[in-house]
């Protein structure tokens, strides 16, 4: 289509700040760039976005998931979106006609931009790495699933929330405990929520938004912040309304300047007995496989071991009550010391039969540094026949910058037995079984 050829109304993507909990995920899926954001809010630029639609399915709230039809010579600036705290009013004909789009246009280009929406949207559903594309020597792109494992339960999402009926819900703190050794530049604890009569059911995978109280520097309510479930789906306590989270503060910036993030500070230093705010829950793709002989491959860093707390307490209880048979764990954990390893004592307790277990340190004394990618080739003649079978699923939660590493390990484990990886990722991908949770 030409640009004289081009509709005079636009359905403009946005995302909705009244429900955005800040996580970034839609600006790090999206691959044109299209994506920003200051310290308000993330916003779309319209002389950017393609309409790829890669942000859909990674936003775990639908904020981003978001439209409103405008003249295309005048789509909102990025200035109005970054001012926003919550989305603006359909325009309405006379508005659009102000805008210079005539009556004969509102019709017909309006139904053209649904239809290039649904085509973009059905087109993102669809999408998978392309396995016929010879391998460039960089870690592939667009693996992460969109889909849950076929056996995964049915994950209630946005219960509580700006888009509910109920607007947040409130929990009971009934424990909190530092599950790092003392330190100076970091403070992980786990904290236990309880929600008492109030619906909150819970998959593993899955998270929910804190609400800090007070106001920010602008005088506006604080955004909530994401935290991941460490709980399995029956509770901390089994049989509790309750679930767990795995929270670190940052006591020193790299310069050792004292530093308090708004929300995890609040939160590490919540007593027993007080009253949270939370809305949710998010995810319905990051879940585990509910099927016996499902395997179980957990890469993650720091506090990115929430979900995989929650997966293998899970199992371990299905194990204890005799409901689950084969299928195997394993756990590749880096950190930066062991000082700095949530649950390392649980960890080290668990039986050998059970799950297998790997750390990686980078940053102990003397010691040369090892990250989740290195213990992956480590243990390539272990992992290399799990990616053949169709009953393996891998989980990958941490910092951003571990991903690229972990995806390429994968690729050489692949190729190192002979397999073709690129026909592997595919599949992993569009089976549900390859998911990445990085921020």
């Amino acid at each position: 289509m030409t640009v004289l050829e081009q509709p005079a109304i636009l359905k403009q993507h946005l995302i909705d700040a009244a429900i955005c909990i800040r996580c970034g995920a839609c600006e790090a899926a999206c691959p044109v760039k299209a994506i920003s954001h200051d310290s308000n809010n993330y916003v779309v630029d319209a002389a950017i976005c393609d309409m790829q639609m890669s942000c859909l399915p990674v936003c775990p709230t639908g904020a981003i998931d978001s439209w409103r039809m405008v003249a295309r010579a005048k789509p909102y600036t990025l200035e109005e979106q970054f001012s926003w705290y919550e989305l603006p009013e359909e325009l309405t004909a006379a508005q659009l006609a102000d805008a210079g789009v005539d009556e004969s246009a509102l019709a017909g280009d309006g139904a053209r931009a649904d239809e290039t929406l649904a085509q973009a949207e059905a087109s993102a559903q669809s999408a998978a790495f392309d396995p016929t594309q010879p391998g460039t020597g960089a870690a592939p792109v667009s693996l992460n699933a969109t889909t849950p494992p076929w056996s995964a339960a049915h994950a209630y999402t946005n219960l509580y929330g700006a888009r509910a009926a109920e607007k947040s819900i409130t929990a009971t703190v009934t424990g909190s405990v530092r599950v790092t050794e003392v330190g100076t530049e970091y403070d992980t604890h786990h904290i236990i929520l309880d929600f008492g009569a109030m619906p909150f059911p819970v998959l593993e995978g899955q998270s929910i938004g804190i609400i800090p109280p007070g106001v920010d520097a602008k005088g506006k309510p604080h955004h909530a912040r994401q935290y991941s479930i460490a709980s399995p789906r029956n509770g901390e306590r089994p049989g509790y309304n309750n679930v767990s989270l795995t929270i670190k503060r940052v006591l020193e910036d790299h310069q050792g300047n004292p530093v308090r993030g708004v929300a995890s500070n609040y939160m590490c230093d919540l007593k027993v007995g007080d009253r949270v705010e939370v809305i949710g829950p998010f995810g319905s793709t990051f879940l585990m496989p509910n099927h016996p002989r499902s395997n179980i491959i957990m890469i993650c860093t720091g506090t990115g071991s929430a979900p995989m707390r929650a997966m293998t307490e899970w199992r371990r209880r299905l194990r204890k009550s005799g409901k689950f048979e084969g299928g195997k764990l394993m756990l590749f954990f880096g950190a930066r010391t062991k000082e700095e390893l949530p649950y390392f004592g649980p960890l080290q307790s668990l039986p050998k039969d059970f799950i297998d277990i790997h750390f990686g340190f980078s940053r102990t004394p003397n010691q040369p540094k090892k990250y989740v990618q290195d213990l992956l080739r480590e243990r390539a003649a272990d992992v290399a026949p799990l990616l053949q079978d169709p009953n393996t699923f891998i989980y990958v939660c941490g910092l951003k910058s571990m991903e690229e590493g972990v995806l390429l390990a994968l690729r050489d484990v692949a190729q190192g037995a002979g397999q073709n990886w690129d026909e592997i990722g595919a599949r992993l991908k569009r089976e549900g079984r390859l998911h990445l949770e990085t921020y």
